[in-house]
């Protein structure tokens, strides 16, 4: 028969153990998802009106949070962003950007991206153009293989926008369920 004192003690060890896991799980994940440039996402979020989680997702998946990152085709910063699509996104913005700057950089993501919500009502399909270009998914919902209605994209046949758009919706969902 275990004692009374004995019990205590094992439900003390049970608990301190448990929330050594929940605080380590919750450090961790808040690594693997954190919201940097959290002042700049919800000020341009709000502005253009997109939900911050999914401006979030989509730095994670475009730059993992790296203010300089560059990839090879030439897209800068945060969000990603090719210059030809920045001079667009400074005529949304009604402001000259700078790619390197984090704050310029979000601002002409969010302008960008909202301006493609406009566009395409599905989110596969605006976060498909965000990554491969309107002129090519406009090319895709015109050809039936890749979409039944003409409005949203029923198969991206660009395995890396494929790809793409299923990462930036996984951590979207997880910063819904970590964040709530």
């Amino acid at each position: 028969m275990i004692s009374q004192r004995r019990k205590v003690k094992i439900f003390f060890a049970v608990f301190a153990a448990l929330t050594f896991l929940a605080l380590t799980f919750i450090g961790l994940y808040g690594f693997y998802i954190p919201k940097k440039y959290a002042s700049s996402v919800g000020a341009y979020a709000a502005q253009y009106g997109l939900d911050e989680d999914l401006v979030f997702a989509v730095i994670r998946a475009e730059s993992n949070f790296k203010r300089d990152a560059k990839s090879e085709a030439g897209a800068i910063g945060l969000m990603q962003l090719m210059p030809s699509t920045a001079r667009f996104a400074e005529t949304l913005c009604q402001k000259e950007i700078d790619l390197y700057d984090a704050d310029d950089n979000i601002r002409a993501g969010c302008a960008y991206l909202s301006y493609l919500f406009g566009k395409f009502s599905e989110k596969d399909t605006a976060l498909a153009a965000y990554n491969a270009g309107e002129g090519r998914v406009r090319g895709w919902l015109a050809d039936t293989e890749y979409s039944a209605d003409g409005k949203n994209l029923s198969y991206i046949p660009f395995g890396e926008t494929r790809a793409y758009v299923g990462k930036v919706k996984k951590f979207y969902k997880y910063y819904k369920i970590f964040y709530f």
